[in-house]
């Protein structure tokens, strides 16, 4: 973790991202009308400079997180972020098209018309977090860029190897007129969100999320938060188990569980847990069959979020209830060296009160509730904030309407956890306390863009003709008359 800056050093750092933002802001109101040529241009450079800087990501993200695949690197962060950007150049001079509006009538009948065009905001503000630092920065630039602003980006400090080659990167790719990047740790990151940004969007914590809406607001920053929560694993009687709980623990050893959309805890039906268990069992042992020394599974990201996972399972032993780690080849896991792995860990019947059934866990630990009654589960995920998604396993019609429509959460995924995240045309975001707004594909576009309402007026005085002009005659009340019948 980087050191806290010295007062004088942050006010420096202060000062350069406001010239930098300054500067920028310049440069686009200069720049005026931006052309798809042009982004395409910054999209393809940014495609250019991931495929560039690939082998160095992949050596920093497993330096930061002491163990981390290159091919979760790979798949999560660096194609992911190119794939953002290709389908964004593929499709950006469709979304740029003015679109035709009706205009109300009579005025259409006398030559009026609508129409809606999409301009871009300016220069917007990402604050990306630490458990895909890469894709998490690069793939909102996608919508950013796409949607003819400028960017500035503030990495997360707790993966200080990956930022230094994201500056790296950003600097031999873009001019810092088009795209900056600010590192740093908390300080550093209070002062980026305070800056007087034309959007700014922010991946992280509900907890975080608060500070950087009051410190946006204090300059009507507009903001899109995109945040986490307990998402919700409704296993249905109707699921074919194994198939079901292969897919769930692929999600949640993914990464380590270090995911916002990763599964927090399963609903099964009473009957069903021993299997649930078996299954789980199983799948792991098949991804993984041994763990400490395994390349391919992921070390917890720092002792700070490995000894609050811990004081997780400490608490369930304290209290008495069984926890079942799922480890294939019996390894010690308290003789580490260098990581910070922590076996995917079953917690069956967890009480209400735990802090694995109240707080967001972030890692590889995945309680279970059982339920008599499927009506038992709608209650339940009701009865919590809202979250950023809901996965049902299961055949039956009733149920899979009953979760999609009496059920909020930002995103489903039916009959599989985390997938709806690589469909860039379907918009990614949170409710609630999970988050506001959404990225992604043509919604990304749109969320980075003014929408700017255009009314061309017919050259008929339309005032005179309805009655609008004093004093006010019988064209007046009929023109009333007129919008006031039903």
């Amino acid at each position: 973790m980087n050191a806290p800056q010295s007062i004088p050093q942050l006010e420096d750092i202060e000062a350069k991202m406001i010239a930098v933002l300054d500067a920028q802001r310049a440069d686009y109101l200069k720049e005026g009308a931006v052309s798809a040529e042009t982004r395409i241009d910054r999209l393809e450079r940014g495609i250019d400079g991931l495929i560039k800087y690939q082998d160095k990501f992949v050596e920093a993200m497993n330096i930061d997180f002491s163990c981390r695949p290159r091919q979760v690197t790979m798949l999560t962060d660096v194609a992911a972020s190119i794939t953002g950007m290709k389908h964004a150049i593929k499709h950006l001079r469709k979304w740029m098209k003015a679109e035709k509006r009706p205009t109300m009538f009579p005025i259409n009948l006398l030559g009026g018309r609508s129409r809606i065009e999409y301009q871009p905001l300016g220069v917007v503000g990402v604050i990306a977090p630490w458990n895909f630092p890469i894709y998490l920065a690069f793939g909102p630039l996608a919508g950013v860029l796409a949607a003819g602003n400028r960017a500035m980006v503030k990495p997360s400090e707790f993966t200080p190897a990956t930022s230094a080659v994201m500056a790296e990167m950003v600097a031999d790719t873009w001019s810092e007129n088009e795209v900056a990047i600010f590192d740093g740790g908390p300080e550093v990151g209070q002062a980026f969100s305070s800056l007087p940004f034309d959007h700014l969007l922010f991946t992280g914590a509900t907890s975080i999320a608060r500070h950087i809406m009051a410190a946006a607001s204090r300059n009507l920053v507009p903001v899109t938060l995109e945040l986490g929560g307990k998402s919700p694993v409704i296993i249905s009687r109707s699921a074919d188990i194994q198939k079901s709980i292969g897919r769930i623990m692929l999600g949640k050893t993914l990464n380590a569980g270090q995911i916002c959309l990763a599964p927090d805890y399963l609903l099964v039906p009473e009957e069903k847990l021993h299997e649930v268990i078996a299954a789980a069992q199983k799948a792991v042992s098949e991804m993984y069959p041994k763990l400490l020394d395994n390349e391919e599974y992921t070390s917890v990201i720092n002792e700070r979020h490995f000894d609050r996972l811990n004081s997780y399972l400490a608490e369930a032993e304290e209290r008495g209830v069984k926890t079942i780690p799922l480890n294939p080849a019996n390894e010690d896991f308290s003789a580490q060296n260098g990581t910070r792995k922590i076996p995917p860990t079953l917690i069956p019947e967890p009480a209400d009160d735990m802090k694995v059934m109240e707080e967001e866990l972030f890692g590889p630990l995945l309680p279970i509730r059982t339920y008599k009654d499927f009506e038992e589960t709608i209650t339940y995920v009701n009865s919590k904030p809202r979250p950023l998604a809901a996965y049902y396993f299961g055949e039956d019609s009733a149920e899979e309407k009953a979760v999609l429509e009496r059920t909020t959460s930002g995103g489903v995924c039916v009959n599989d956890v985390i997938m709806h995240i690589m469909q860039e045309e379907l918009p990614f975001g949170g409710v609630g306390p999970s988050g506001m707004g959404a990225i992604h594909g043509h919604e990304g576009f749109k969320t980075f863009s003014h929408t700017k309402s255009i009314y061309r007026q017919t050259k008929l005085n339309v005032g005179k003709l309805g009655g609008m002009l004093p004093p006010y005659n019988k064209a007046t009340e009929s023109t009333i008359k007129m919008q006031m019948k039903k």
